[in-house]
C-alpha cells in the first residue's frame, strides 16, 4: 500500500474540548474504482479533492457512508468496535445504491494502518474516541440519471467528544407530524446521504421550537415510530423494552444491535415490533412509559427526557436518565473502553 506522509502536520486540538466532527487527522485513506475494478488503497495527507462540476455525486446523490470509533486504553492498546459490521452494512448500502461492493478485509487492513499512523490523535478522556468515517461517492464526470462507472472510497478520522453539547443530559424530541424521512421500498434502511438531507427540515423545525431532534413516523399511516435523525429509538413500557422493527425504512443500527444483545444477555424483556405514537401516549397516561432513549455510534446511548406530540409534552422519568438507559450506556461504553470484559466479541485490537 502506497503511503504519502504530510509535510505539514497539524496542531492537535485540546482533547478535553473536542465537540463532534470539528477536527480531522493528518492523513486519510483513498481507494478508487474504475474500469470495473477497485485499485489499491492509499494513505495520503488529508486535503480537499479536486472535483468537476459535472461529477455525479453533486447531481444525483449516489453516495453512502458509515460511522465507527477507535479507542485507546490506559495501557496504550488501540481498539475498534464492531468494524466488521460497519463494512458489511456499507456493502449492503452500496448494493441498494447500485455501487460496487469492496473487499472488506482489504479496507480493514488499510484502515488499521491509517489508525496506527494517527494513534496520537486518539483522545483518552472519558466519553471521547477517534471517529471513523468511511465514505463512498460516485465520481464519474457525466450528466445523466444512471449509476456511475467510477467511484471514490475514502476514510477520514476525527477525534470527538460528546455528540450532543449537553452530553448525557436527556434530550427533548419533537414528533414530526407532517414531513416524511423515508418509506418502505425506498432507501431508508441504507446509510445513504439522501436520507440525511431529507431529515434536515424536520430537525430545523424541532430546533426552532426548542427541541434537540425530530422523531420520524412511518410514511404510510403516519402513526408508527421509526427513528430520530441520528439515532434508533427505544422505549421502556412497563417491564418491556421496545424498539421499532426493521421494516425497510429505518437503519439497522449497529449500536441498536448491541443494545438488543446486551438486554437479552442480562435477562431483560426486549421486543422489536411496530409501535404507534398512540400506544406511547397511552402508556404515558397510564404511568407505564418508564424510559426512552436513542442509540447510535455518535452518541452511543442518549436518554430522552421529553417527547412532544400533538402539543402534549410527555416528560419521561422526571426528565432524568433511567435505570435501563444508564445500564446500557455503562455496559456498552465499558466494553468499548475495556472497563468490562468483551462478552460478545465486538472489540478488535489493532496491533
Amino acid at each position: 500500500m502506497k503511503i504519502t506522509l504530510t509535510t505539514q502536520p497539524k496542531q492537535k486540538p485540546d482533547f478535553s474540548k473536542l465537540g463532534f466532527g470539528k477536527y480531522f487527522t493528518d492523513h486519510m485513506l483513498v481507494m478508487d474504482y474504475e474500469n470495473g475494478a477497485w485499485k489499491e488503497p492509499e494513505i495520503v495527507p488529508y486535503a480537499p479533492f479536486a472535483i468537476a462540476p459535472a461529477t455525479n455525486i453533486l447531481h444525483y446523490a449516489q453516495g453512502i457512508f458509515e460511522g465507527a470509533k477507535a479507542y485507546k486504553t490506559k495501557e496504550g492498546k488501540i481498539t475498534v468496535f464492531r468494524i466488521d459490521d460497519n463494512f458489511t452494512r456499507m456493502n449492503k448500502s452500496a448494493t441498494r445504491l447500485c455501487m460496487p461492493n469492496f473487499d472488506a478485509k482489504v479496507v480493514k487492513d488499510a484502515l488499521f494502518e491509517l489508525i496506527k499512523m494517527e494513534k496520537d490523535w486518539i483522545p483518552t478522556e472519558p466519553g471521547t474516541a477517534l471517529y471513523i468515517r468511511p465514505t463512498l461517492i460516485a465520481n464519474e464526470e457525466v450528466l445523466g440519471v444512471h449509476a456511475s462507472k467510477k467511484y471514490r472510497f475514502f476514510i477520514i478520522l476525527s477525534p470527538v467528544g460528546s455528540y450532543y453539547a449537553h452530553g448525557l443530559q436527556p434530550t427533548k424530541i419533537l414528533v414530526e407530524e407532517q414531513l416524511v424521512r423515508a418509506s418502505i421500498g425506498g432507501t431508508g434502511e441504507a446509510k445513504c446521504m439522501g436520507n440525511y438531507a431529507a431529515s434536515l427540515m424536520g430537525g430545523e423545525i424541532a430546533n426552532s421550537k426548542g427541541f434537540d431532534q425530530a422523531l420520524w413516523l412511518d410514511s404510510s399511516e403516519h402513526k408508527y415510530v421509526e427513528e430520530v435523525g441520528s439515532m434508533n429509538m427505544f422505549f421502556v413500557i412497563g417491564d418491556e423494552v421496545v424498539t421499532p422493527a426493521l421494516v425497510g425504512s429505518i437503519l439497522d443500527g449497529i449500536t441498536r444491535r448491541s443494545c438488543i444483545q446486551v438486554l437479552k444477555k442480562y435477562g431483560y424483556k426486549i421486543s422489536e415490533r411496530r409501535i404507534s405514537m398512540d400506544e406511547i401516549v397511552d402508556a404515558y397516561d397510564k404511568g407505564l412509559l418508564k424510559e426512552s432513549f436513542g442509540s447510535g455510534t455518535a452518541a452511543v446511548i442518549s436518554p430522552v427526557g421529553t417527547i412532544s406530540y400533538k402539543g402534549k409534552d410527555m416528560v419521561i422519568n422526571g426528565g432524568k436518565m433511567g435505570e435501563i438507559t444508564s445500564f446500557l450506556y455503562d455496559k456498552i461504553t465499558g466494553i468499548q473502553s475495556e472497563r468490562y470484559e468483551d462478552e460478545f466479541g465486538w472489540v478488535t485490537e489493532i496491533k
